[in-house]
């Protein structure tokens, strides 16, 4: 069991990190990244990347 829970501590790490690069700290009910489980930073993660993607495109 301690290997799952190491595993998704690295997973949440990394879309955190991720989420920073995107510029994006705290939910829009001002909850912190690090306060969000793992499927709500799953969800999160998909959300911004989709909408950066979207402003690149109309950029284009």
């Amino acid at each position: 069991m301690a290997l799952l829970a190491k595993a998704v501590r690295q997973r949440q790490n990394y879309l955190i990190n991720e989420l920073v690069r995107y510029g994006y700290f705290k939910t829009s009910t001002g909850r912190q990244l690090y306060e969000l489980s793992l499927t709500e930073l799953e969800q999160v993660h998909i959300q911004v990347k989709s909408t950066f993607g979207k402003h690149l495109q109309e950029g284009e």
